[in-house]
């Protein structure tokens, strides 16, 4: 079953904000309201946690992706395929990315929405090819407005439904 408050039982819930942060399917759109509603810890140090564990996969996805990419072209069957995917890829989304800029990955990392956040951030970066130098502060900076957004979500709905029930 799907929850995330029994994965991490028996540690102590700043690490259990920490991981659940770095798992691409939860990152910090779980942990933090988990961290206040559940833990019921400080908000800003569930925010800092969040913010960390959030983002300590997107910077190793940002550094590791072009040395695997690299490796792989090399390889005789992924090469050729990959090559063509990553090029349809690139022609398909780059006007879009050019259009709006680095305020484009910012927002898309920082809108907490399914299928958004650090993790595909840092594969969105890479296929436009975004220099590390450059996107791992755009991912951060998106990091951080989403778990600004999802902090005040979850106490504005956390005290709505505790004024209702």
């Amino acid at each position: 079953m799907f929850n995330p408050v029994t994965w991490f039982v028996g540690i102590p819930h700043e690490w259990a904000i920490f991981f659940l942060s770095m798992i691409p399917i939860t990152e910090l759109r779980a942990s933090i309201p988990i961290g206040i509603e559940v833990y019921n810890m400080a908000i800003w140090k569930v925010w800092i946690i969040a913010v960390i564990g959030d983002f300590i996969p997107a910077l190793i996805l940002l550094y590791f992706l072009p040395k695997l990419h690299d490796w792989l072209i090399k390889r005789r069957f992924f090469g050729g395929i990959l090559a063509r995917k990553l090029k349809h890829a690139e022609k398909a989304f780059s006007g879009k990315y050019f259009k709006y800029g680095v305020i484009g990955l910012i927002i898309f990392v920082g809108i907490p929405l399914p299928l958004t956040g650090a993790w595909t951030g840092s594969l969105a970066s890479f296929v436009f090819n975004i220099p590390f130098k450059k996107s791992w502060w755009l991912i951060l900076m998106g990091v951080c407005l989403a778990a600004t957004l999802v902090t005040l979500i979850t106490l504005f709905a956390g005290s709505t439904l505790r004024a209702i029930f």
